[in-house]
């Protein structure tokens, strides 16, 4: 790598991902430019969990206790039954300590703003999306929504779901869908919620988390089995919401009350099959574009962090671009691939419907000792690139 210019990346997308990536590359003194279709980066999403994994891959750079001052730590996790009965229990603060890194439950909009402000706000340029490329194998040049071309010595396709750099680079394949519809939902002061404890209740074909996320919030989330492309009458979500959780021990019916039916957020959930590889010369995928996954084992947002870090590392070195790409892959993608596979796998046994099905998974659960969940979190932590 030259000293007296440094690197220029291109980045599609700013979502976490892309963001994370951006603050990354700039710690590594390299120059970035993220592209984001949206016209401004308002404050819109719920939560998610920044798991152990993601928080170590953020202390590399920087940014972890920002991040934890941004949101809340846990001290207790269980996956419930409908009763409120617990299948299983997670010593989350034990963990934490033992590990020496914290999990954090934050406002999408909240670790955004964080990140954003370690990118740089003039990097991020709003309202355009990448729609074309070209690789001469010196450079990089995107052509732009607007008309325009832009040209890097990488390109990172952080466009998500939907990728359109994806699309380009390994072709369009039609999304999965999971056989579950989604519902989020982020509310304030509700008395019911206990502070500290994050949850997932398991029903008939229906789930429902709940996630406390600092400042006086609960995110919360709900999933039903459903046809993809449903939706709910103009009015009615709550109403709908409430006819099929509102029996559910307490907080569950409080938090749907206590939402605006304005912002709940209804999304069918969908992943790819895992592929083989994501890179071609100078261009590569991060995040969503890259290992797209369903959210049951809340490692979306968590691999996409850890991409970031990882890809910065590598184009901070002196090789050239289309290795570190080549690297990059290589450490990562057997690793994204396998949270795909065993977060869908875990999403079909968490829906299942039938009564015998239900019991002898919540047999199977209740057996699992509180040692064995800990070794999985230590083992998630110790893998990770």
């Amino acid at each position: 790598m030259s000293t007296s210019s440094p690197r220029h990346v291109l980045v599609a997308g700013a979502g976490i991902g892309g963001l994370t990536l951006a603050c990354a590359l700039r710690r590594a003194g390299l120059s970035v430019t993220v592209f984001e279709r949206s016209d401004a980066l308002k404050w819109v999403g719920a939560g998610l969990t920044v798991q152990m994994n993601a928080t170590a891959a953020l202390r590399r750079i920087g940014l972890c206790d920002e991040v934890v001052h941004a949101g809340a730590c846990p001290t207790d996790s269980a996956i419930l039954k409908p009763s409120g009965s617990a299948l299983t229990r997670l010593p989350v603060t034990r963990i934490q300590e033992e590990l020496g890194l914290p999990l954090v439950c934050i406002h999408r909009a909240r670790l955004q703003s964080v990140l954003l402000a370690h990118a740089g706000e003039e990097n991020v340029r709003l309202g355009l999306t990448v729609t074309a490329f070209h690789d001469d194998g010196q450079t990089v040049t995107v052509r732009l929504s607007d008309g325009s071309s832009v040209t890097g010595d990488a390109l990172v396709g952080a466009d998500g779901l939907r990728s359109v750099v994806r699309g380009a680079l390994l072709g369009d394949a039609p999304l999965r869908y999971s056989g579950y519809t989604s519902w989020r939902g982020v509310c304030s002061d509700v008395p019911s919620a206990t502070p500290g404890f994050v949850s997932e209740t398991w029903g008939p074909g229906a789930r429902f988390g709940v996630v406390p996320i600092g400042f006086g919030q609960t995110y919360w989330f709900a999933t039903q089995n459903a046809p993809a492309g449903g939706q709910d009458a103009p009015g009615e979500t709550r109403a709908r919401l409430q006819s099929i959780f509102g029996g559910w021990h307490a907080p569950v019916a409080d938090l749907i009350a206590a939402t605006d039916e304005a912002n709940i957020i209804r999304t069918d959930i969908h992943d790819r099959p895992p592929v083989s590889r994501w890179s071609r010369g100078r261009v590569t995928l991060l995040g969503d574009a890259a290992h797209p996954m369903t959210p049951n084992m809340g490692q979306g947002g968590c691999q996409a962090i850890e991409d970031a870090v990882v890809l910065a590392e590598l184009l901070a070195g002196e090789g050239p671009v289309d290795a570190a790409l080549a690297a990059y892959e290589q450490r990562r993608l057997a690793r994204a691939n396998s949270f795909v596979t065993r977060s869908w796998s875990l999403g079909r046994v968490a829906q299942w419907e039938s009564s015998a099905g239900r019991f002898i998974r919540n047999a199977l659960f209740q057996l699992v000792p509180q040692g064995l969940a800990a070794r999985q979190v230590r083992e998630l932590v110790r893998d990770a690139a």
